[in-house]
């Protein structure tokens, strides 16, 4: 995979003078590597930033002293001040973090302490001697479209948000199929009759959506996949726009239905309500170690054939 470098980057702020770090699981593991990090980052001269939840869950991360190592820092200060931000967990941390910093343009770095880790490609055990890489300026940046999505309900905008997987119209609590209809650019594509639609980034083409028979999307392709949940149908299938189609749900009839942002952030829909959906002017920049390759993580994520050999 070709990616830019990261001192021409536009996203990336060279040299590193303050990293932030972003964690979620209020476990030792989380507490040792944030302080392993802190510690190694502080004594290279790095002014290093702990978002204030994370600090918080962490109560016993030592750096707090006459001689502290770290700062605590929301997110509107991390935006503000770091040049780079390392999260500390799986892609679930990682999906949170990209939609606090996204419009602060913060480039992050993922250390991985889930378990797939599609977007968190720096092991724990390789961190501190990937800090060499980060400072020196031989990660490589890669910058993944976002989307923007919002309800419309009687002519106003009641809810909105950003996903850096997806956006999903479901049927909710109650189970019931809903009815809705389905628009790209204004242009009326199907009525539908289904437990929902997926729509999809190439970064959430191995999320959701690849469990729901969506196709595998490069990051550099500029496209959004339109995938049905459990369509009342055998012909609907997923249909793949272009990154700068508006995209338009219309709930024709739901007893109970629902929009989520990246599975995290949730709100209620009604019949006659309208999801808006389009490509943010904002985008996530991730940093990445060398060697890095999206086809090896995927054949190592996914569990694919090995590595042909060569003679």
């Amino acid at each position: 995979m070709t990616t830019s470098s990261p001192s021409s980057g536009p996203d990336c702020r060279y040299p590193l003078r303050t990293i932030a770090l972003i964690g979620k699981y209020q476990s030792r593991e989380i507490v040792e590597s944030l302080s392993l990090l802190a510690k190694n980052l502080h004594d290279r001269g790095v002014e290093v930033l702990v978002e204030e939840a994370t600090a918080s869950l962490s109560a016993d991360l030592p750096g707090t002293g006459d001689a502290p190592v770290w700062t605590r820092c929301e997110y509107a200060g991390i935006g503000a001040r770091a040049d780079a931000a390392i999260v500390l967990g799986g892609d679930g941390t990682m999906l949170n973090v990209a939609r606090h910093l996204a419009r602060h343009r913060v480039p992050l770095v993922g250390v991985n302490q889930g378990r797939l880790g599609f977007m968190t490609d720096v092991a724990r055990t390789d961190m501190l001697s990937c800090v060499d890489d980060l400072l020196s300026g031989r990660f490589t940046t890669e910058s993944r479209l976002l989307l923007s999505g919002e309800i419309v309900r009687g002519g106003r905008v009641v809810a909105s948000n950003l996903a850096l997987n997806e956006v999903v119209v479901d049927k909710g609590a109650i189970g019931r199929l809903i009815d809705f209809d389905l628009y790209v650019d204004g242009e009326f594509l199907y009525n539908l009759r289904s437990d929902g639609v997926i729509v999809s980034t190439p970064t959430g083409s191995t999320a959701y959506s690849l469990s729901a028979n969506g196709p595998i999307m490069h990051p550099q392709v500029s496209g959004i996949a339109l995938v049905p949940l459990c369509p009342h149908s055998l012909t609907n299938r997923p249909v793949l726009v272009g990154d700068r189609n508006a995209i338009e749900i219309r709930i024709v009839h739901a007893d109970d239905s629902r929009v989520h942002f990246d599975g995290q952030v949730t709100f209620d829909m009604k019949s006659g309500d309208v999801m808006r959906i389009r490509r943010s002017e904002d985008s996530v920049c991730f940093l990445h170690p060398p060697g890095y390759s999206y086809f090896a993580m995927l054949r190592k994520k996914l569990h694919w054939s090995r590595q042909p050999a060569t003679g």
